[in-house]
């Protein structure tokens, strides 16, 4: 089980009477520390939609299999499994949806905490050679963010990601449901398994294509206000 991250400390109180300087410190600290708990909040209900969304796969394959044994796989059985592997697919694209609006709002809290940091450092310049984090608001900035040390691992990034996860088990449900409805309809095994294999494939290209339409067309619209200078920063 993943373990839910924990909220941030809430900020200190705002003092008016301190220096401008202080003061802008205080209202970025402030915001910063909203947008962590916004963070914070989007990963813990993805999370929970992620659970609930398995829990209830499983369940309704345990039920499938219960039936069956109970019915000896009569012919009733089939179109208790239509019902519910599309009634599982349906909460599956549902969750799927949750998923890459999360993903996409994870980025936009990215880059707003690393605009965030261009601020810390204008206010105490020096103080960036100290973040791991970047400084940049650019696509850039948002990949040194996430991937710390190593920029070039995006593809395991992707690939271990939840929405890859989320894709391939829908993909799997559409692809039974696809063979189901065709042996059904009096298709031979092979040819049920063959269209539920291909229907399962097609499924999870066009997932991978939705949410890849989806990252770069944030990039497309974004205008960064602390773009990524194009000679490598040493500190950076």
């Amino acid at each position: 089980m993943c373990a839910m991250p924990k909220a941030p400390p809430p900020p200190p109180p705002l003092d008016p009477a301190a220096p401008p300087a202080a003061l802008q410190a205080q209202i970025l600290a402030t915001e910063h520390w909203s947008l962590l708990a916004s963070r914070t909040t989007t990963q813990n209900e993805v999370l929970t939609r992620i659970s609930m969304f398995l829990t209830f796969v499983s369940a309704t394959l345990v039920s499938l299999a219960l039936v069956g044994q109970a019915t000896s796989f009569g012919p009733t059985f089939p179109m208790l499994a239509v019902v519910l592997l599309s009634v599982a697919l349906v909460v599956g694209v549902l969750t799927q949806l949750r998923v890459l609006n999360t993903a996409t709002e994870d980025l936009m809290y990215v880059i707003a905490m690393n605009r965030l940091r261009a601020a810390y450092a204008e206010l105490a310049p020096g103080v960036e050679r100290w973040f791991m984090s970047s400084i940049h608001d650019d696509q850039p900035g948002s990949e040194r963010t996430y991937f710390f040390l190593k920029p070039g691992r995006g593809s395991s990034v992707v690939l271990g990601s939840s929405m890859m996860f989320i894709i391939v088990v829908n993909a799997a449900l559409t692809g039974l449901l696809a063979a189901t409805i065709v042996f059904l309809a009096g298709g031979a095994f092979a040819i049920a398994l063959g269209i539920g294999g291909a229907i399962a494939i097609t499924f999870a290209i066009a997932g991978f294509r939705i949410g890849y339409r989806a990252y770069r067309r944030i990039w497309e619209h974004h205008e960064p206000m602390v773009p990524t200078p194009a000679t490598p920063d040493p500190m950076r």
